[in-house]
């Protein structure tokens, strides 16, 4: 979720949901309030209603019980004589949280609350003083808060008497206090689970992905790139997450890699050192005989300056291929790409090798399963190299004295592939998967005496790559060796194929 959704939900958390939850709350504590008050009066009564106006629930609570005795006082006003009568009434008063007092002339006839008549006796009003309406009642704010409903009358001996219902407003206002202490308290609690909702929604979403991406961040500084960094959401945090680890990966690739090139970079050296030292051993030692008068003969003196001359150019060709390979590595060497029929070309190699290959008995082939006209995109002067590279490696290691090495073309739809197949000693199988590594060398059994600095099979390697082909290799010690290439056909189908652009770095294809 981005951070544009993330505001809006937050905004519907702080303002729907706590709305939703204080209507639930109150829906609840209305019910629950109006049931307790309904069994406590045993009667009906609306939690709202005890809320807004306490004073008009106790009117209602005994109303019916007032217009009893005020029906009995003007039909029969001597029943207000009669305790047993009084204190059946009472006891419905008193489940009303009310009580009665009848009073005739200056006498108590009937108290029902004694304690509290001590209370309110000097607040009721006189005889002739008020008079009850159907819904009225007089409310007293004094020692103890209560609301009274009096009827004056005249009893049948004519003398005046009056009833009182006295209602205990503190007995109703518990329960609006308890509704109310009970409302703050939703309110309270409803803001906490909001509030704590949107905490543990920000920390989940938003500072525990930043927490992590600091750590990392710390990692990185401290140089430590051995860890992943998941990504956390569609957000865009997590898109930061995403491109941060991109960043930890390609500077661990990059670091890994400049590790390795340093350690080749030795590698090298070494091989270098140590390739370049037998050669100048050798050039020096013959030259020191010349110059000692031990070549006392012309003929003598001819191979010494042969010897001398085959040492400078193996140390002259060293040069130039880790010259080559070092411009190929950078991409900075220069491909000339033209449409190239391989049978044509590999004809010509073999026409050009094989006197040479004869020497050593060593018999070359051409395998063509390709169709008239099948050409592939490729830089003459490197496929050249490709070629001698590969065969070169095929007579270093024939150790055999006679030997067999055939190019077969095939064609793969979109590209030709070229298989140089020789019958030497093969390669162990620790070796092969590293034939194509820059500066490997299987063990020193197979390379004494051969020279070389690692680089042939690497420069063949990125050579075909930099085509956009592929190569591989398979071998079996003591019967052979094959390795095959890929190169990108002009027409596949009938239509032409464009060579992609990262490969061509200098110059147009040539027709």
């Amino acid at each position: 979720m981005d951070f544009r959704k993330r505001l809006v939900v937050m905004f519907m958390i702080m303002t729907l949901f706590p709305i939703l939850l204080l209507v639930s709350f109150g829906f609840i504590i209305i019910n629950y309030q109006t049931n307790v008050m309904q069994q406590a009066y045993e009667t009906e009564v609306n939690t709202l209603q005890a809320l807004q106006n306490p004073v008009q629930v106790l009117n209602r609570l005994t109303r019916g019980i007032y217009n009893e005795l005020s029906t009995e006082a003007g039909n029969n006003p001597d029943a207000l004589l009669d305790t047993e009568y009084l204190a059946s009434v009472n006891e419905s008063l008193e489940k009303r949280q009310a009580f009665l007092v009848v009073q005739k002339g200056d006498s108590l006839i009937y108290c029902g609350n004694t304690d509290l008549y001590e209370m309110v006796r000097d607040s009721l009003p006189e005889y002739g003083s008020y008079n009850t309406n159907v819904d009225g009642g007089l409310y007293v704010n004094g020692r103890v808060p209560y609301l009274v409903k009096q009827r004056d009358f005249l009893f049948a001996d004519k003398e005046p008497g009056s009833f009182y219902i006295v209602s205990d407003v503190n007995k109703l206002m518990p329960q609006t206090k308890t509704s109310l202490i009970q409302a703050i308290g939703s309110v309270v609690i409803v803001f906490l689970v909001t509030g704590v909702l949107l905490v543990i929604w920000l920390y989940a979403g938003v500072l525990k992905p930043i927490n992590k991406l600091r750590q990392a961040t710390r990692r990185v500084k401290e140089g430590d790139l051995d860890f992943r960094l998941e990504k956390t959401g569609e957000d865009e945090i997590g898109e930061l997450s995403a491109d941060f680890e991109d960043m930890r990966a390609h500077l661990k690739t990059e670091i890994d890699t400049r590790i390795q090139y340093e350690e080749d970079l030795r590698t090298l050296i070494g091989n270098i050192s140590h390739d370049l030292k037998t050669p100048l051993t050798t050039i020096k030692g013959y030259a020191e005989g010349m110059m000692d008068g031990v070549a006392d003969t012309p003929e003598k003196q001819e191979k010494y300056l042969r010897t001398i001359r085959s040492k400078a150019e193996d140390m002259t060709r060293m040069v130039e291929e880790l010259a080559l390979y070092t411009k190929i590595d950078c991409k900075s060497y220069p491909y000339y790409f033209e449409k190239v029929r391989l049978k044509e070309f590999f004809t010509d190699c073999i026409e050009e090798d094989e006197p040479e290959l004869e020497r050593k008995n060593i018999k070359i082939t051409l395998a063509d399963k390709l169709s008239e006209g099948d050409e592939v995109y490729a830089d003459r002067e490197q496929l050249k190299r490709i070629t001698m590279n590969i065969i070169g490696n095929a007579v270093k290691y024939l150790s055999k004295d006679s030997g067999e090495i055939t190019i077969t073309l095939t064609d793969e739809l979109s590209y030709i592939r070229t298989e140089i197949s020789d019958t030497g000693s093969g390669i162990p199988k620790k070796d092969l998967p590293h034939i194509f590594e820059r500066f490997y060398r299987g063990d020193t059994s197979r390379n004494t005496g051969k020279g070389g600095s690692g680089l042939g099979l690497a420069i063949v390697k990125q050579i075909v790559e930099d085509h956009g082909g592929t190569i591989g290799a398979r071998s079996e010690e003591g019967e052979g060796t094959t390795i095959s290439f890929t190169l990108l056909k002009v027409r596949k189908n009938g239509q032409e194929q464009k060579l992609p652009q990262a490969h061509r770095f200098i110059g147009e294809i040539k027709a």
